[in-house]
């Protein structure tokens, strides 16, 4: 067990969505100190209001646990401007700035002088390089991947990982620190990643679908059909289905995580005409109260239960086992039970292996069938999936 007693302050960089949702387990975890930071005055001011807002929500429905209130949690939260005064005397720091690469090592230079060397410097990117990253903060052995997942006080997965020259024991108190976070759906999944890869898990995964997702949003736009019917698709009503999901997120934080993969995957994940047109009208989802959908009230307006009989769950899972297959022969995880025990906690849905232990064959060929509808080489099978060999990688 890893003695963690004397991390008591941790600061929040960046007061988005998810920085303040990470900002807000942390004041639920018991932390003496969290602060949280932002360039923005008004973005800190109304990141405050939502976290009393949520903790009052929770208090309500019993949630907030034994003997606290949102008020004695408000009292360990700082909001605080100044970057210096915000990481001076932290023993933990969360990034949450967007995603984008020059952006994160800029801010990564500066906390790492700002900071005491002991300090552990945590980036919750959800696609980029942790080496890259740490290469510009001076104490590389002390910077670690921690990604959450939105929304962060729901979904029990934290991926950790490791930069080239992560140490263990940044690695281990790190493990520690995530496992204190609490999740309303039971007891925090960390899934340990030894060697860093585009994407790591659930976004390498998810990626593929959202290639998918990507070219059906095109697709959908010239046959003039309405992407809420696509959205229901997925899911029913109220919830949320993808593109949905992609507003309530922020589609300048997609984008990001798009344009990253196209540079270092492949081109072919560039965004598509529509969602390239949102953002050069400004509209990025619920931030913005506009985006694929209007938002009202932090909900999407739903209009219809009307299906557009486009999207395949086959086809999907067909992309999600082929980009696990990846993953496996890459060696970033040893084994397929990491891989669908991370999307049940990071995605709340089964994993790909189950259902493609019996399928492969017929998978294959769906994606080699989808490669040339679509004219993207990224969906062809690759050779672990075709031979089935991953069956005898569970662990």
């Amino acid at each position: 067990m890893v003695d963690i007693s004397n991390i008591k302050n941790i600061a929040v960089i960046g007061a988005g969505t998810m920085g303040h949702e990470i900002a807000q387990v942390a004041l639920m975890a018991g932390f003496e100190k969290v602060i949280l930071n932002d360039l923005n005055k008004e973005i800190l001011n109304s990141a405050r209001f939502k976290i009393q807002k949520n903790l009052e929500k929770l208090y309500m429905k019993g949630k907030l646990g034994v003997n606290t209130t949102p008020n004695l949690l408000m009292n360990n939260l700082h909001i605080e401007i100044n970057l210096s005064k915000a990481v001076s005397n932290a023993d933990f720091v969360i990034e949450a700035i967007p995603e984008v690469m020059d952006l994160k090592q800029k801010l990564f230079a500066n906390i790492g002088e700002l900071t005491p060397q002991k300090t552990i410097l945590a980036t919750n990117t959800s696609t980029m390089s942790i080496t890259k990253i740490a290469a510009f903060s001076g104490k590389p052995d002390k910077v670690i991947g921690m990604h959450f997942f939105t929304p962060v006080v729901v979904l029990r997965l934290i991926e950790l990982i490791k930069g080239e020259k992560t140490s263990q024991d940044t690695f281990d108190i790190s493990h520690a620190v995530g496992q204190k976070f609490p999740a309303l759906r039971g007891k925090r999944y960390i899934a340990k990643i030894q060697k860093e890869s585009p994407g790591f898990i659930i976004n390498r995964l998810t990626i593929g679908g959202s290639l998918y997702m990507n070219w059906l949003f095109d697709e959908a736009h010239k046959k003039g059909i309405s992407v809420e019917t696509l959205d229901n698709d997925v899911a029913t009503p109220p919830e949320l289905g993808p593109f949905a999901k992609w507003d309530y997120l922020g589609l300048d934080v997609v984008c990001d995580s798009m344009n990253y993969f196209a540079k270092v995957i492949s081109p072919e994940f560039s965004p598509g005409i529509m969602l390239n047109n949102l953002i050069k009208e400004g509209n990025l989802g619920r931030k913005t109260g506009r985006g694929i959908y209007e938002w009202y009230e932090g909900k999407p307006k739903l209009q219809t239960n009307e299906k557009a009989g486009l999207f395949s769950q086959e086809t999907y899972y067909a992309i999600l086992l082929n980009e696990g297959c990846k993953l496996l022969e890459e060696g970033i995880v040893s084994g397929y039970k990491v891989i669908d025990d991370a999307m049940l906690a990071g995605m709340d849905m089964p994993g790909p292996f189950t259902g493609g232990k019996k399928n492969y064959q017929n998978w294959s060929k769906l994606l080699i069938d989808l490669s040339k509808k679509t004219g993207l080489n990224y969906f062809e099978p690759c050779d672990l999936m075709k031979s089935g060999k991953f069956i005898n990688m569970r662990k």
